[in-house]
């Protein structure tokens, strides 16, 4: 299991790039043990709400909190200790230190909980044969495997998964997936950024759309259907919000 259940909690949060205001006035809870999907076009705002949960954009109004506890203006480490861990796009593993080196620097945090190098091996079975290999030698899905791997050896209360399909073979991708699919049954909470739309819905217990950095449709995984999500993600449905003009 997990270090220990947290709710989390977005309140109002506006996340800004210069002049772009990237995610407008957002709001939402993910209960412990919760998977939930942000789908979105590209340039929806999925990666900067991630990052903005995950402490590496500050939020220029809103809330985040985790446990009851404020955490909107605490730095990136500073929320690692307290239980969000990020997967970031792109995976950014030390290519030059091996797998299990990359794994052991999840553990940094000191946090208690029950993941280990041999339960990321079990949870990730691919890279048994590869953890004294240097991690840039490793396959895009074993790359994944790892750095999903190194986010879980924090011991996170939350696990932010930033495009996890993204740039992989649809063989591969199969594989990663099965592995999420057990990991989502030891009880870590999970945001999970999917462009995906049959991925995402086949894994996730919620669904929110991101269009244009609102939330334009929020419902839970078993009552959507794919023709809905699709409308939203394209700005067809009736729940689109307006695009607000920049000031």
């Amino acid at each position: 299991m997990t270090a220990g259940g947290k709710t989390l909690a977005i309140e109002s949060l506006d996340v800004w790039h210069g002049q772009l205001r990237a995610v407008h006035g957002i709001s939402f809870t993910v209960a412990p043990g919760e998977t939930l999907a942000l789908v979105g076009a590209n340039g929806a705002g999925k990666t900067t709400l991630l990052r903005a949960i995950a402490g590496a954009h500050l939020p220029r109004s809103g809330h985040i909190r985790l446990g009851g506890e404020d955490i909107t203006r605490l730095k990136s480490h500073e929320r690692v200790a307290r239980g969000i861990a990020l997967v970031p796009e792109g995976r950014r593993l030390f290519g030059q230190m091996t797998v299990e080196e990359n794994l052991l620097l999840g553990r940094t945090a000191r946090r208690p909980g029950d993941w280990t190098v041999e339960r990321v091996l079990d949870t990730f079975p691919n890279l048994k044969p590869r953890l004294k290999a240097r991690a840039g030698t490793l396959s895009g899905g074993e790359q994944q495997a790892a750095a999903i791997g190194r986010a879980l050896m924090s011991n996170p209360d939350v696990l932010l998964l930033d495009e996890v399909s993204l740039g992989l073979a649809p063989l591969v991708v199969e594989r990663v997936y099965l592995s999420l699919s057990d990991l989502m049954k030891t009880g870590v909470t999970i945001i999970l950024v999917e462009q995906d739309l049959g991925r995402a819905m086949s894994v996730a217990n919620r669904i929110i759309c991101l269009l244009e950095g609102h939330a334009v449709l929020e419902s839970a995984a078993q009552d959507l259907t794919r023709d809905a999500v699709t409308d939203a993600y394209f700005g067809l449905s009736r729940h689109t919000a307006p695009v607000e003009a920049i000031p």
